[in-house]
């Protein structure tokens, strides 16, 4: 994934949560059937001997007392800190043969490949630079030294985008007829041919040389608002601290909320919801500059490509139609219903007389909190991904065995989730910060979705289109959630824990498609506003959202009592800083529910399609890509198939509650 798709012929400036972003010479953004594994063929768990139990290390905020088998291996990337500062230098020394091309793209076919291979090559040792500085990062966001790395590698991005900015504008004096008929005499072209069309189609929105090199160099602060928002949310802010029931003084930093605010004792999570986003409205004015910083640098970007609105700029990048979006909302909003369905029945199970905003992550059935050591996630995970087929499971494995992940949290470390495919000649990286409960599982196993699409696109595709779109990355990630649930379905029979398993899989629907789509609501919103000139302030984006989540959790019909304190949460989502990405967790859902029950039902056919599709990379629009995998997005189908089977798995909730009572 990319923040900043607006800088052409060259993308930087990746922010964290990156799941193998888009480089190469474009605008084009960011860049089953249960089957048990034999006890032969089980997780190989010798590589996970340590002094230390992995449950010990839940809480531990001590790098140091890590062992090195739950770190990520980075020097996979580069030996050491030398030998990426060797790279740097040598990259920096090629910028300058851009130029030689300078009025010669369009003059032949051997020209026009030969500049593209150039920057091809860039761009690829660029991403490596900068994945081993940013990931070094985010291991400790309060270290100076790859922070600074991190922002040297930038400026290069920016200067490889200035320099190459003559690329497009030249390449747009020739007609596609023209671009068809290079590529016929020189079959080298071809793996650009998706690239070339893609640039005449957006004819309109590339500007003259001298514009393209201002874009290009507008890089140099447009991720200002994302990096100041992670450096204070993460590494400076000064988080609140509580005291639990049982005594127990927590800092509420971003990893601990994340574990505490499902804390069974319900004052518990009233006090960890209270103090944790209190925190954060003493901020808000903070919050809400930076927020505001970032719709302006959005905006800049839409005026520059000649947009009528950022949602057009952002879609355009993938030729999403802006009716995905738009309907997407639509659907939500018609389905409320359905989503105060799940929230009464989440009342039930809990008990409450009145559910709040603070019940919404506390665990469905009492006195079942699952908790799983990293270990029995790995083996749950390769169980379920099964019908996947050999491959799927061997290299997953080895992401397992050979520190492809860096599992838990320590102090300064980037908060949540993500898979960091884009060293395209090495391999993808996932961190975690495991906290043991099923969330983390299924988090486990959505993040080595992205993994194993960046594995099998980097495999099957050549560098310029290895680069699959967000539009298409969510759904390897979802369909993997999916597999895992009716994995652990199908081993489960024990009443109360399949109804924590279900509730599970609601929950995920909240959060993927009805939160996901209100994050999106409220995207919409605030980009309209500041089109029209209005001023936007942390006061004004808590207003916003406030009036969006009391909506959509039914808080004037009594459904969920949204609390005063939620109205800042809009502070706590480093998504907003992703321009338009978040709707596509909601279209992925949807998209891997429909292509996950052909694959559950045995289709072999429909298995193979979804494994062409991690192999597709962005060879084509996600779009049609999705369409060749069976699956129409651009049709309500798949939304209308996920509110199917959420009612139909909360059936199943109220007929094992009607037994239980029976009993």
């Amino acid at each position: 994934m990319n923040n900043n798709p607006n800088i052409s012929p060259v993308a930087l400036s990746p922010p964290s949560s990156y799941i193998g972003y888009q480089i190469f010479p474009t605008r084009v953004p960011y860049p089953v059937r249960k089957m048990m594994l034999s006890k032969e063929n089980a997780f190989p768990l010798n590589r996970f001997h340590s002094t230390v139990s992995s449950k010990e290390l839940i809480g531990e905020r001590d790098r140091s007392k890590i062992p090195d088998t739950f770190k990520w291996n980075l020097a996979d990337i580069y030996p050491n800190e030398d030998a990426w500062r060797d790279a740097k230098l040598r990259l920096t020394a090629r910028l300058s043969e851009i130029e030689s091309y300078r009025g010669k793209v369009a003059g032949s076919p051997d020209a026009l490949y030969c500049c593209l291979d150039l920057v091809s090559q860039l761009s690829k040792e660029f991403n490596r630079l900068y994945c081993y500085a940013s990931m070094n990062s985010d291991l400790d966001t309060r270290n100076a030294t790859y922070l600074g790395m991190e922002q040297e590698v930038g400026q290069i991005g920016t200067d490889l985008g200035a320099k190459s900015s003559f690329i497009e504008p030249e390449i747009l004096k020739c007609e596609q007829s023209a671009i068809d008929e290079f590529i016929r005499r020189d079959s080298r072209l071809e793996v650009y041919r998706h690239y070339l069309h893609e640039t005449i189609r957006r004819k309109a929105h590339t500007g003259t040389e001298g514009e393209e090199k201002i874009i290009a160099d507008a890089g140099l602060m447009s991720d200002t608002p994302n990096s100041v928002y992670g450096i204070f949310s993460n590494a400076d802010f000064p988080f609140a601290e509580i005291e639990t029931h049982d005594g127990k003084k927590v800092k509420l930093d971003q990893a601990a909320f994340a574990l505490h605010k499902s804390a069974t004792d319900r004052d518990d999570r009233k006090k960890v919801f209270s103090a944790y986003f209190g925190k954060l409205n003493e901020f808000h004015r903070t919050f809400g500059a930076n927020l505001y910083a970032e719709i302006k640098k959005n905006m800049f970007y839409m005026r520059a490509r000649k947009y009528n609105s950022c949602l057009e700029h952002a879609l355009d990048g993938g030729n999403i139609p802006i009716a995905v979006y738009t309907g997407l909302i639509d659907n939500v909003n018609a389905n409320l219903a359905t989503f105060h369905r799940y929230l009464n029945l989440r009342k039930r199970l809990l008990g409450v007389e009145q559910l709040h905003y603070y019940d919404l992550y506390a665990p469905l059935v009492k006195d079942i909190d699952l908790q799983y050591s990293i270990e029995e996630a790995y083996k749950h995970t390769l169980a379920s991904l099964s019908p996947l087929g050999e491959e799927y499971l061997s290299v997953s494995q080895t992401c397992f065995n050979d520190r492809w992940v860096d599992v838990f949290a320590n102090e300064g470390k980037r908060s949540g989730a993500y898979s960091n495919g884009a060293v395209y000649d090495v391999h993808p990286y996932i961190l975690l910060n495991y906290n043991a409960k099923y969330d983390d599982v299924s988090t486990l196993a959505h993040e080595l979705g992205h993994t194993m699409h960046s594995y099998f696109s980097n495999k099957h595709q050549p560098y310029p289109t290895s680069h699959y779109s967000i539009f298409v990355a969510e759904v390897a990630s979802t369909f993997n959630e999916a597999l895992l649930m009716d994995y652990m379905l199908k081993t489960i029979t024990d009443d109360n824990i399949r109804l924590s398993l279900l509730g599970n899989y609601l929950d995920g629907v909240r959060g993927t498609v009805f939160r996901q789509v209100q994050f999106s609501e409220f995207e919409l919103k605030i980009h309209e506003l500041a089109q029209k000139g209005d001023a936007l302030t942390g006061e004004r984006f808590s207003e916003l959202y406030n009036d969006l989540v009391k909506k959509y959790y039914g808080h004037d019909q009594g459904v969920c009592i949204v609390d005063d304190e939620i109205k800042v949460e809009w502070a706590h989502i480093p998504h907003f800083y992703y321009h338009f990405y978040v709707y596509q967790y909601a279209t992925s859902f949807t998209a891997s529910a429909a292509l996950s029950e052909q694959v559950l039902a045995g289709d072999k056919e429909a298995t193979q399609r979804y494994m062409n599709l991690l192999a597709a990379g962005g060879s084509d629009y996600p779009i049609e890509l999705l369409k060749q995998a069976g699956v129409d997005m651009t049709t309500p189908y798949p939304f209308e198939l996920t509110m199917k089977k959420m009612n139909r798995v909360m059936d199943e909730v109220e007929e094992i509650l009607a037994k239980t009572q029976r009993r």
